[in-house]
């Protein structure tokens, strides 16, 4: 289970990842600018946790996958995952 942190106040949703049923949350990306060609363009942060505390990952969550940055290539391009996931609820705000 990795949640957001407490903090985080654009916290748009969670889903369960269908594989290995592990629950994440995703927030808004605030440091998301138009027409970068970075990982910072990804819409969105999964949070998932980590030993050393709150960790993120960059990603499109759509209704049933999720395209979420896990490396960075040798010239700096990111690896992509697709995540298939269910119960994806979207927050009411």
């Amino acid at each position: 289970m990795a949640l957001a942190p407490m903090n985080v106040e654009n916290v748009l949703g969670e889903f369960t990842e269908k594989e290995f049923g592990n629950y994440f949350h995703y927030s808004e990306n605030l440091d998301r600018k138009e027409g970068c060609e970075e990982w910072c363009c990804f819409p969105h942060l999964v949070w998932v946790g980590g030993c050393s505390g709150f960790q993120y990952r960059y990603a499109t969550v759509k209704k049933t996958v999720a395209y979420v940055v896990t490396d960075e290539n040798d010239d700096g391009s990111p690896v992509i995952e697709k995540w298939f996931h269910k119960k994806n609820v979207e927050c009411v705000v």
